[in-house]
């Protein structure tokens, strides 16, 4: 019996799940109007784009704009810090959320672990703007940080903020404060899928709870662990602009300006929209490249992919 054609399944299919399809209309058209058609305004980097010209009249100027940007001063910060605090991110904010969970999991008392997951979670609903603002108060020269360091270890203030060797521990470690909590559920989530014989198998065979942590918690959850890892490499090359905006300041640019905050200047503030378009372009293309390897890797590693 002949195979029905792909179009007259899907009508089938659609007849049979119309309410669902309905249910994802409103996803689809999201995607459309703010993510796929703007696409056609990316031709502008490659254009001298005016906007008294307009999109089709301004002149065609072919990859100068990504020649300007690769021969320009700022390149190589530009990359070395986004490359940089993507890194520093995936190694210390990433796994803080997969630890938080093992140790949750540990957890006998629901009282005592509800109480830490509530106060780990609560940071995340606190505003970017209300964060850095505590970390200005906190760490300013005559901030409760610095009073501290010298009333009780004498030493002199240390203005964190305008110093570009902080930056990165700063942005770091507030990171992981305000996202370990609610990073941890999803990874609560996978190990409350693991079958629980396992664990009471293991309990048989004399393993302790180290033993059942290595071995079975952590293979339950990598799974999840891998496919969030593809997720935050696809995003390896936008790190969190907003926050940047609101922490920098011209005295540490050396380590904290990145791609999104040097597109931000250019194309929003100086009205180079064009040569802001190409370098975004360009930060795009490096992410989707890193997903795709990412996700390549991991088909040929384990089970757990994307697509």
């Amino acid at each position: 019996m002949d195979r029905p054609s792909f179009g007259k399944r899907a009508v089938s299919d659609f007849r049979k799940n119309k309410t669902i399809y309905l249910m994802l209309l409103p996803v689809v058209l999201y995607y459309l109007v703010f993510h796929y058609a703007p696409m056609y305004g990316l031709q502008i980097a490659f254009k001298d784009y005016s906007p008294m010209k307009g999109l089709t009249e301004s002149q065609w100027i072919g990859f100068n704009h990504f020649k300007e940007f690769f021969d320009s001063f700022y390149f190589w910060r530009l990359l070395r810090n986004t490359i940089l605090l993507s890194v520093y991110s995936l190694i210390m904010a990433f796994p803080a959320g997969i630890v938080l969970a093992l140790l949750l999991n540990e957890i006998r008392s629901r009282a005592f672990k509800r109480a830490i997951q509530t106060i780990t979670y609560m940071p995340h609903f606190i505003s970017l703007v209300v964060i850095v603002g505590f970390m200005v108060d906190f760490l300013e020269r005559n901030g409760l940080i610095n009073n501290l360091l010298t009333s009780v270890f004498g030493i002199e203030p240390i203005p964190f903020m305008r110093q570009p060797e902080w930056f990165r521990t700063l942005y770091i470690s507030s990171d992981i404060w305000q996202n370990v909590g609610w990073s941890s559920i999803i990874f609560l989530a996978a190990i409350s899928n693991i079958d629980p014989s396992l664990y009471e198998a293991s309990k048989i065979d004399g393993a302790n709870r180290w033993k059942q942590t290595l071995h079975i918690t952590i293979p339950g959850m990598m799974s999840t662990v891998i496919i969030l890892l593809i997720l935050q490499i696809g995003h390896f090359m936008s790190v969190g602009m907003d926050k940047i905006l609101l922490m920098y300041n011209p005295a540490t640019y050396e380590t904290a300006d990145v791609i999104q905050t040097y597109v931000f200047r250019k194309g929003i503030l100086e009205a180079g929209y064009s040569y802001s378009a190409a370098v975004g372009l360009f930060n795009s293309v490096i992410s989707f490249v890193l997903l795709i390897v990412a996700n390549a890797i991991a088909r040929k590693t384990s089970e757990a992919r994307l697509w």
